[in-house]
């Protein structure tokens, strides 16, 4: 691969940035609330303020669906799959309807359900959003457009600190979770309680483990790969290091540097963990370490074009096409197996990290928009979707029957292709039944596993990246021109050096400095 591909790369964002401003702006009413995403247009940016104000206009626009006809509070429920390229809707209604039928005599409570498959659910939630469609939201730190720290600066998710306190959902959990999540001291986010702790692994195909005999135990490094991946290309595989279109530098670096965001779009900007200051990670050694070596694997036909030219997909690792990947470590690694329908073997990399964003790599808000009747639904509702182990079941797993089954140990065995999502992405580790390839100790794995981490000295610290959205948003648009294919092997690796100076230049054009100035002036005042 040559220096080709970053223009073909370029142009990839460059339309994927165009269908996305048109998405968000589209359809969107003059006195909408705040849009979620960073294309908002500026003159709506502030109409979605929190609490009292979102219990104006936008609630009286939505009372006569308040409330059911038996007087339950309705709530309209968005969330993410991720497991199936497309919800079957039909199946996802028998769903709702046997959530709203099990918790009919314990809260006061209806639930509209909306599943959107993950290829559409920036866009569409972000949508709904804007049109005050939505009352109970799963997010992440890492989405797009609809992240954490997106909806916080525009004021789109309502203030659950004084309806948390003393709850069944507040008590369900650890009050570290809690502080961890915490934006300038409150609570909008309501974390799922899972792996919420950073750190990530290798994995290899087991099957070419036993042919070759690797001794995966060896790798300590990413340059010890390389003795696997020369048997892997020798075998004639089409991926043997596969990034899954990822760029991996704030994965790897993870020990080096708290990159704040877990966005590798806003990779440039980070805490160095030795020194505790503010760094320019696009200037220092170890980025230009990182992007030199992608360069030679690249060269050396151990890195795909497919993966910077994103053409990969999400069910590659489950062919037998790849060699070695990249995974997050959790408390039941052997989860990859199933994910990736097939035997792996797995090496630990990074250390375990808490970090600002780790505890929000999966979590639900309420809108801004609700009622104050909603919220104090959404928070009764999530209260017993997380200490109620047959509804955190029918809402992960689907319909007995149907879509799982319970084996004679009691775990659980998904047998659906029409309504399928993981426990990360639904409930408390502690609540959702074990599937069948797990633990049956699965919550007392994830209790330690949560506990045995590193703190990084920026934990607690949240980047308000308002005063500088618009040079923050042609930053992560420069990124995408330079930083993915340097990450990926994209670049020739005679010419990284040059692309990383270039890449600078164009980041420093785009406002970069005044960002960095700005992060490092809120992170002093933090300290």
């Amino acid at each position: 691969m040559k220096n080709r591909v970053i223009k073909r790369v370029l142009a990839t964002a460059l339309a994927a940035t165009m269908a996305l401003g048109l998405a968000a702006c589209g359809g969107q009413p003059a006195a909408a609330p705040a849009d979620a995403g960073a294309a908002a247009p500026a003159d709506t940016a502030d109409a979605g303020d929190a609490g009292d104000e979102a219990a104006t206009d936008t609630a009286d626009a939505g009372a006569a669906e308040a409330t059911t006809a038996d007087g339950k509070v309705n709530i309209n429920l968005y969330r993410c799959t991720f497991n199936l390229a497309n919800p079957d809707t039909e199946q996802d209604k028998k769903v709702e309807d046997a959530i709203n039928d099990y918790i009919a005599d314990k809260i006061n409570v209806h639930i509209n359900l909306t599943d959107i498959g993950s290829g559409e659910y920036q866009e569409k939630a972000n949508l709904a959003l804007a049109n005050n469609e939505i009352n109970l939201l799963w997010t992440a730190s890492w989405e797009a457009t609809i992240g954490t720290n997106d909806l916080v600066p525009k004021n789109a998710v309502y203030d659950l600190t004084d309806l948390l306190k003393g709850t069944d959902l507040y008590n369900s959990m650890d009050e570290g979770q809690w502080e961890a999540t915490k934006y300038d001291g409150k609570n909008y986010f309501v974390p799922v309680y899972k792996d919420n702790v950073e750190g990530y692994d290798f994995i290899f195909r087991k099957e070419l483990v036993d042919e070759f005999g690797w001794d995966v135990s060896s790798v300590k490094s990413l340059k010890d790969l390389e003795p696997m991946l020369e048997d892997a290309k020798n075998k004639g595989l089409k991926y043997p290091y596969l990034t899954q279109k990822t760029a991996m530098f704030y994965r790897w670096y993870i020990d080096n540097f708290d990159f704040f965001t877990a966005d590798s779009t806003s990779n440039w900007v980070a805490v160095d963990k030795k020194t505790n200051e503010v760094v320019d990670t696009i200037t220092t050694p170890e980025y230009l370490e990182f992007c030199t070596l992608m360069a030679e694997w690249a060269e050396k036909g151990y890195l795909s074009e497919d993966d910077v030219t994103k053409t990969t997909n999400d069910t590659t690792t489950q062919s037998q096409d790849w060699a070695v990947t990249w995974w997050t470590d959790l408390p039941v690694n052997m989860e990859a197996e199933s994910r990736y329908n097939q035997p792996i073997a797995l090496q630990p990399y990074t250390k375990r990290w808490a970090h600002s964003t780790s505890a929000l790599g999966s979590c639900y808000c309420v809108t801004a928009n609700s009622t104050p009747e909603q919220a104090q639904a959404c928070i009764d509702f999530l209260g017993l979707l997380y200490t109620d182990s047959k509804l955190a079941d029918i809402y992960t797993f689907g319909i007995e029957g149907e879509d799982f089954t319970y084996n004679d140990k009691g775990q659980v065995t998904q047998t659906s292709e029409k309504y399928n999502h993981s426990m990360w992405e639904s409930a408390s580790a502690t609540i959702v039944t074990p599937l069948d390839n797990e633990p049956a100790d699965k919550a007392s794995l994830y209790t330690d596993f949560n506990g045995g981490a590193e703190v990084s000295p920026a934990a607690g610290f949240r980047f308000d990246k308002t005063p500088v959205e618009a040079a923050f948003t042609a930053c992560q648009n420069v990124f995408e021109e330079y930083g993915f294919a340097l990450e990926n092997g994209g670049i020739a690796s005679a010419d990284v050096e040059s692309t990383i100076e270039a890449y600078q230049a164009a980041l420093d054009e785009a406002g970069y400095q005044d960002i960095l100035a700005e992060f490092q002036k809120q992170y002093d005042a933090w300290k």
